[in-house]
C-alpha cells in the first residue's frame, strides 16, 4: 500500500482480504500538479470536503492477521503457546495458525497447516455468526457492543488467514498457492454471508435509529456498516444474493491467478551477460548485485569485476540497467521482458496470459456493479471514497494541463541532449532513462550513485527513527533478545514506546528476493489496536508489517540505498506510524481502518518529504565506512534535482490513474483489447508513446490483484492533503525545533491518533486549522507558476 496498499468498498476488500495485495498496499506513488483559485476544476480541494469514510469496516478484521491475548508483558507475549484454541474437534493443537499469541508463529507455519486450520475456523466463525444472529433478532444490542461482536465475528479467522496471505507474498510456494486455493472459496463464502447478515444489518439500522448518545466513533462504525452491506448486496433476492456470491468467488480467483502469473513471469525472466563490455555504464552497487545473482543461479566463481552477470525483472536488478547501461540491446531486453510479463508476448515460461484475466475481471466487476444499481465500478469504488469519478477525472485533466506543456520541453531537451551524444533515430521508451541519466549527470552535475555511501540501512533507520523522536516523542526500539519468530532470517523486528511503555510492535522485511517474494512495497497490519479484542479488559496493542524490496547486502557491505529506496521506506513508515500511533479502542476504527482510500495515503506521502529535509538528512546519511556527513555540495545537488523531470513522472501516473478509471467506467468502450484502451490514454498523457508490445496491463497488480481497482488516482488525491500537512511544518520554520516539535505533536494526536473514527475532511482541518488546498502541491513540484 507501488508502496503499499489497504483497501476500498467491500467488494473490494473481499478480493483484498483474499490476495493480500489490497494494502501494500498501501504503495508507490508519484508527483501531481495543477492550480487556479476560482475555476479551476480544482476548486473543490478549496472547500470542506464531504468524506464518506472508506475502508470497509465490516470485514477489515478478517483482511490482516490479529491477535486476541490481552498485554501481558513483551516477553509473555513473545513466548505465548497457542493455547486457548477452543479445539473441539479441530486439528492438531499443535498448528501454529490456531495459536492466538499476539505474534504469529510464523517459522513454523507450513503449507499443510493451511487447509486443516483455516477449515476449522471458518467453521468456527460460521457457528458465531449463528449465535449472533439469534440474538439480534430477540433483543437490541447497543451499538458500542454490536460493533465489538462483529469484530469478533473474524478477527480470529482473519489473523490465521492474514499470516497466510502475508507469506505468501514474502515466502511463496507452489504447495501454500494450492493451499490457499482449497480453502480460499469457503473463506469468501463466509465473508459474503457475514456482509449480506441481514439480521445484523436490522441490528445495525435499530442501533441508527437509536440515537443512544454514542460516541462519534460508534457512529461512524454504525454508518460504515450499514453502507458497506449495501455495497455487499444487502438488498438482493436470496437468488440474487447467491449468483453475487458465485460472482465474488470468480472474481477472487481470478485476482489471485492474476496475482501468481504476474510473480512466476517476474521470476522466469534472467538475462546472463559473459562480455564485460556489455555493463558499460553500470555502476560498481548493479554489478555487485547481478554477480551475486548468478552465483545465487549456478555461477559460483562469479565476481563483480569479471562476471559473468546475471540480472532480473527485479526492481533493484531492473532499474539500473535502464538508467545506466550503456549497451542499448540489453536495455530493450529487459524493458521489453518487464512490460510483457505474464503476457502474449512474454518469452517462454514467463507466466500465463493475463490478458483474458483482465477482461473477465472488467466484465464481472461491471455485472456486479449493475446488480448493486450502480451505472458502472468506478461508482461502485467511488462510493467509499471522498471522491466521485467525475472529481477524480477533473482533478487528473487539470493537474495534466498543468504538467504537459513542461514534459513536452523535457522531451525535447532530452531528444536534443541524445543527438548531442551520437543517438540517432527514435527515442524509444529504454532510451529515456538511460539519456535522462546522462543529462542529470553532465547538466546538473549530479549522479544518485554518489548518495548510496551514504545511504546504509541501519543509518536510515537510525535516522528515521530519530525523526519519529522528535517529532511524536516515541521511541523505536530493536528487540535483539528472543524476538519473535519470523519468516525469514533478514527480518527485523521493533517495540514501539511512548513515555518507556510499549505502545505497539513493528516487522520490517526490507530485501529483495525475487523467488520468492512479490515486487513493490507495502505496510499491512498484523494486529489492529482494540479494546474487544484486548481481553481482560486491557487493550489489544497494534502491530505492523513493513515490507520492502530494495537492494540487498552484497560483497559485505549493509545494503545502500537509492534516494527512491529512503523515499520508499519513509512512505511505508508513514503508513505503519498511522497503524501503530492510533488512540482508537474500537477495532473497526482503528489506525488505517475506516479512512477512505483516497486520504489513507495521507500519512505516507507526507513522511516522503522528509527525506529532503536538512535535518534528517544529517541524521541518516553518513558515510557507510567513514562515518563521513553528506557533503553540502551533494545535498544542495540532491535537492535541485528534487523536480528534474517532474512533469513527465506526473503524467505518467495520470495516466496509469486515467486508464484505470476508464476502464472500469467505460469498460473496453468498443475496443478489441484492454491495451488498446491503455494506448489511447497514452495518446492524451505520455510524450514517449508505449510500443506495440507493451502488455503494462498484465502486470497492474494495483487495479487486478489488489486494493486500487478504480482507485489509483487516489495517490494524486491524498497527495494534495499530505503537501498541504507538510506545509504546516514549512510554515513555522523546519529549523524552528520547538515549533516543529509542537505541529508534530499535533499531527499524531490528528491524523495520525483518529484512524476512521472521525470524518476524513474534520481531522484534516482540526490538524491544518483548515480545509486543504493544492498549492503546496505544485509548489513542491516547481509547477506553481510564481513558486520558487
Amino acid at each position: 500500500m507501488a508502496r503499499c496498499v489497504l483497501s476500498l468498498g467491500v467488494i473490494t476488500l473481499l478480493l483484498a482480504f483474499v490476495v493480500l495485495n489490497a494494502q501494500a498496499a498501501l504503495c508507490l506513488s508519484a508527483p501531481d500538479n495543477s492550480s487556479a483559485p476560482k475555476a479551476s476544476p480544482l476548486a473543490f480541494m478549496h472547500r470542506p470536503m464531504a468524506f464518506l469514510s472508506a475502508l470497509p469496516s465490516k470485514l477489515l478484521p478478517a483482511l490482516r492477521p490479529a491477535a486476541s491475548t490481552a498485554r501481558t508483558g513483551l516477553w509473555g507475549r513473545l513466548r505465548a503457546p497457542a493455547g486457548a484454541c477452543r479445539m473441539g474437534t479441530a486439528p492438531s493443537a499443535e498448528n501454529p495458525l490456531l495459536s492466538e499469541a499476539l505474534f504469529p508463529l510464523y517459522s513454523s507455519v507450513k503449507a499443510t497447516h493451511v487447509v486443516p486450520a483455516i477449515t476449522h475456523l471458518v467453521q468456527e466463525s460460521r457457528d458465531s455468526l449463528a449465535v449472533l444472529e439469534g440474538e439480534v433478532a430477540e433483543a437490541t444490542l447497543p451499538a458500542a457492543e454490536l460493533a465489538g461482536r462483529v469484530e469478533a465475528l473474524s478477527d480470529r479467522l482473519g489473523r490465521s488467514w492474514g499470516v497466510v496471505n502475508h507469506l505468501k507474498g514474502v515466502q511463496d510456494t507452489e504447495d501454500l498457492r494450492k493451499a490457499v486455493d482449497e480453502v480460499q472459496p469457503a473463506v469468501v463464502s463466509l465473508n459474503m454471508d457475514i456482509a449480506q447478515s441481514l439480521p445484523i444489518y436490522k441490528a445495525w439500522e435499530k442501533a441508527a435509529a437509536s440515537k443512544d448518545g454514542f460516541a462519534e466513533d460508534v457512529e461512524r462504525i454504525v454508518s460504515n456498516e450499514m453502507r458497506d452491506a449495501q455495497l455487499a448486496g444487502i438488498a438482493l433476492d436470496d437468488g440474487k444474493k447467491e449468483e453475487f456470491k458465485e460472482l465474488q468467488q470468480r472474481l477472487a480467483q481470478l485476482s489471485t491467478n492474476f496475482s501468481n502469473n504476474v510473480l512466476d513471469g517476474t521470476k522466469a525472466v534472467s538475462i546472463r551477460i559473459t562480455d564485460k563490455k556489455r555493463t558499460a555504464g553500470l555502476p560498481e552497487s548493479a554489478l555487485a548485485l547481478a554477480s551475486a545473482t548468478a552465483v545465487r543461479k549456478g555461477d559460483a566463481d562469479s565476481t563483480p569485476e569479471a562476471g559473468p552477470w546475471v540480472f532480473t525483472l527485479d526492481g533493484p536488478s531492473l532499474m539500473p540497467v535502464l538508467q545506466y547501461s550503456a549497451d542499448r540491446p540489453l536495455r530493450e531486453d529487459i524493458y521489453r521482458a518487464h512490460v510483457t510479463r505474464a503476457s502474449d508476448q512474454a518469452a517462454p515460461g514467463g507466466g500465463g496470459d493475463n490478458t483474458d484475466l483482465i477482461k473477465e475481471i472488467l466484465a464481472l466487476r461491471q455485472k456486479k456493479a449493475e446488480m448493486l444499481g450502480y451505472k458502472n465500478f468506478a461508482e461502485v469504488s467511488c462510493a467509499s471514497k471522498m471522491a466521485t469519478p467525475a472529481k477524480a477525472m477533473e482533478l487528473m485533466e487539470d493537474l495534466r494541463k498543468s504538467a504537459y506543456d513542461a514534459a513536452v520541453k523535457e522531451a525535447e531537451e532530452l531528444k536534443e541532449f541524445a543527438k548531442e551524444k551520437g543517438f540517432e533515430g527514435e527515442m524509444m521508451p529504454w532510451d529515456e532513462g538511460y539519456y535522462a541519466e546522462l543529462y542529470r549527470q553532465e547538466k546538473l552535475d549530479f549522479d544518485e550513485e554518489a548518495l548510496r555511501p551514504f545511504l546504509a540501512l541501519p543509518n536510515v533507520l537510525n535516522g528515521m527513527f530519530s525523526l519519529a523522536k522528535r517529532l511524536f516523542d516515541i521511541d523505536v526500539v530493536q528487540v535483539d533478545a528472543s524476538p519473535p519468530p519470523t519468516w525469514n532470517a533478514d527480518v527485523r523486528f521493533f517495540e514501539v514506546r511512548r513515555g518507556g511503555e510499549p505502545v505497539a510492535y513493528l516487522y520490517l522485511d526490507p530485501y529483495a528476493r525475487p523467488e520468492e517474494k512479490r515486487g513493490g512495497a507495502w505496510m499491512d497490519e498484523c494486529a489492529a489496536r482494540s479494546r474487544a479484542m484486548g481481553g481482560a479488559g486491557g487493550v489489544r496493542l497494534p502491530v505492523a508489517h513493513m515490507v520492502c524490496n530494495q537492494s540487498p547486502p552484497v560483497g559485505g557491505k549493509p545494503s545502500l540505498m537509492t534516494i527512491r529506496e529512503v523515499e520508499t521506506l519513509f512512505h511505508e513508515f508513514g503508513h505503519a506510524l498511522q497503524h501503530m500511533l492510533t488512540q482508537q479502542e474500537q477495532g473497526l476504527v482503528s489506525g488505517v481502518r475506516g479512512i477512505p482510500w483516497d486520504a489513507v495515503e495521507l500519512p505516507s506521502q507526507w513522511a516522503e518529504n522528509w527525506c529532503y529535509d536538512k535535518k534528517t538528512m544529517d541524521q541518516i546519511a553518513t558515510h557507510h565506512e567513514t562515518g563521513e556527513a553528506i557533503p553540502v555540495e551533494l545535498w544542495n545537488k540532491l535537492k535541485e534535482a528534487k523536480t528534474y523531470r517532474a512533469a513527465s513522472r506526473l503524467l505518467r501516473q495520470l495516466q496509469f490513474s486515467v486508464a484505470d478509471l476508464t476502464l472500469h467506467s467505460e469498460g473496453l468502450a468498443g475496443a478489441s483489447s484492454p491495451h488498446d484502451v491503455y494506448r489511447k490514454v497514452a495518446q492524451k498523457y505520455l510524450i514517449t508513446q508505449p510500443r506495440e508490445f507493451d502488455r503494462f496491463l498484465c502486470g497492474f497488480s494495483h487495479i487486478f490483484a489488489g486494493g486500487y481497482a478504480a482507485g489509483y488516482f487516489s495517490y494524486k488525491w491524498a497527495e494534495v492533503l499530505s503537501a498541504d500537512a507538510f506545509a504546516a511544518f514549512e510554515e513555522v520554520g523546519l529549523d524552528n525545533e520547538d515549533k516543529v516539535k509542537e505541529t508534530g505533536a499535533r499531527f499524531r494526536d490528528t491524523v495520525l491518533a483518529m484512524g476512521g473514527g472521525r470524518d476524513a475532511s474534520k481531522v484534516f482541518e482540526d490538524f491544518r486549522g483548515r480545509p486543504p488546498t493544492a498549492d503546496a502541491l505544485l509548489r513542491h513540484e516547481g509547477l506553481l507558476v510564481g513558486a520558487k
